[in-house]
């Protein structure tokens, strides 16, 4: 599954996605709301962690496609968004992984 860079970019995608909303939707207000800072600090912590692995995995798919700077951009400007790395992996990553399953 996780055999080229275009699926490993899909997968730490979806966690870094995925650790964004939780991240903004239960650990942020369970420290405001509930008095409990530790869930941003785990969630937090394993957010920025997966953001970084995003940008490397990002790097060689954007040098084996050629990308333009554009849509490299765009794969910047998704992690920075809640929810972007799934649109950008619905718009973008998944026509060019169902193209090149059908070259291969």
């Amino acid at each position: 599954m996780l055999s080229t860079s275009l699926d490993r970019l899909r997968l730490v995608g979806l966690l870094e996605g995925l650790s964004f909303l939780i991240l903004m939707f239960i650990a942020m207000p369970l420290k405001y709301l509930a008095g409990q800072p530790l869930a941003v600090r785990y969630v937090g912590m394993a957010h920025g962690i997966l953001f970084l692995l995003y940008l490397l995995a990002l790097v060689p798919v954007v040098l084996d496609n050629r990308w333009s700077w554009k849509t490299a951009a765009l794969g910047l400007l998704a992690s920075l968004l809640p929810g972007g790395p799934f649109v950008f992996d619905a718009r973008v990553l998944k026509p060019l992984s169902e193209a090149n399953k059908t070259k291969g």
